[in-house]
């Protein structure tokens, strides 16, 4: 493979290991952390994580601040009530503590904080123009390895349609990686955020965008995730495992920043988007499909020379609907969602040109 140009930057300093969390206090006091917003949803809440991040943070000398009042699959208004909340606070920065929705609620409402305006005016990359908070970001899922990004996903409220908004600014300045974090997420979570993080892996792998740089983060990703994710369905309290499962989503997310995705994100976004489908479920049944509507286009076997059957076998491992029909989807609605996924951004990197075309056969080979 020719050797493309990159430009590495890492800006994201990692911390990892177990009990890292227990170092919040200190890195935000760091940071020059004073007046702080932590952004969590209720779960995490609930969990107990949240108070032991408001002791620490306490204990260093900050005043802190929390916002609980969203799901998943952050939207517009979702943003915005976060930003209405957190005006008259006159925060310095920012905490996104959870699974990918915290991440991607920390990162879009620093861009209004700061920078003003409505979300849409950030979609795409590069638009702030001013500084934004510093943030830290501390995931619970190992899945969308969002603390390892510079972009937030955000679902428009009306339409449902997701919008990517990145700049170089909105990245955690640092990621605090502690696997104990993890032990305690549902099943069904750990399944459907563990097999999204596989197919980060196998996406950014072979993108237009992809680099020697970013497939090696995607290639010891995917041999983490790969080599670990049956052992915590298996076992979730094997710690080790949940480690590696959490250090794969990273690199998987570096991967990400670092080049892009392809086919099965652009067709899994409009699933998500009309019937509702947990994005993790909605992957798990196309990856294997454009794996192999790829397979011209694009060479997998460095990853494993059999994907395709591993990917369906590890899906069925975690239980995952075999097909879209089987899913409760709509076959009548193949043509919208075609139209939708042709023209998703994660699409255009696909390596087998991507357009509604191949998006309609991606969803009858899934059916």
């Amino acid at each position: 493979m020719q050797q493309r140009a990159f430009d590495f930057i890492p800006r994201t300093s990692t911390i990892f290991g177990e009990g890292s969390f227990e170092r919040l206090g200190s890195i935000a006091q760091s940071l020059g952390f004073r007046r702080v917003l932590i952004v969590s949803d209720p779960g995490i809440a609930k969990s107990g994580f949240v108070a032991r991040a408001v002791k620490m943070l306490w204990d260093a000398g900050s005043t802190v601040f929390t916002f609980h009042d969203f799901g998943a699959n952050p939207d517009t208004a979702m943003v915005q009530a976060c930003h209405d909340h957190a005006v008259p606070l006159m925060i310095d920065s920012i905490i996104g503590l959870g699974g990918g929705s915290s991440m991607d609620l920390a990162k879009a409402v620093n861009f209004l904080l700061t920078n003003g305006g409505v979300m849409e005016d950030y979609q795409g990359h590069g638009k702030a123009t001013r500084p934004m908070y510093p943030m830290i970001g501390i995931p619970t899922t190992a899945g969308t390895g969002s603390e390892a990004q510079s972009y937030c996903i955000v679902s428009d409220a009306v339409t449902h349609i997701k919008m990517a908004c990145g700049d170089p600014q909105a990245a955690f300045r640092v990621a605090i990686l502690d696997p104990l974090l993890t032990v305690s997420q549902p099943a069904d979570v750990t399944a459907s955020s563990g097999y999204d993080a596989l197919s980060h892996a196998v996406e950014s792998f072979v993108c237009t965008k992809r680099t020697s740089m970013s497939r090696m983060f995607a290639r010891e990703a995917f041999r983490l995730v790969d080599s670990n994710f049956e052992k915590i369905l298996r076992d979730p309290n094997d710690v080790e495992a949940r480690g590696a499962m959490l250090l794969g989503s990273h690199f998987a997310g570096a991967a990400i920043e670092n080049s892009m995705l392809g086919a099965t994100h652009a067709c899994a976004n409009p699933l998500t988007a009309h019937f509702g489908t947990t994005h993790g479920v909605a992957i798990a049944m196309l990856l294997q499909h454009v794996v192999r509507w790829n397979k011209s286009h694009a060479d997998y076997d460095e990853l494993l020379p059999y994907l395709t059957e591993r990917l369906q076998e590890l899906a069925a491992i975690a239980d995952m609907p075999r097909d879209l029909r089987s899913a409760g989807i709509d076959s009548a609605l193949f043509e919208t969602l075609s139209k939708e996924a042709g023209e998703q951004w994660t699409g255009k990197h696909n390596p087998r040109p991507f357009d509604a075309a191949g998006a309609m056969e991606i969803y009858q080979c899934a059916y």
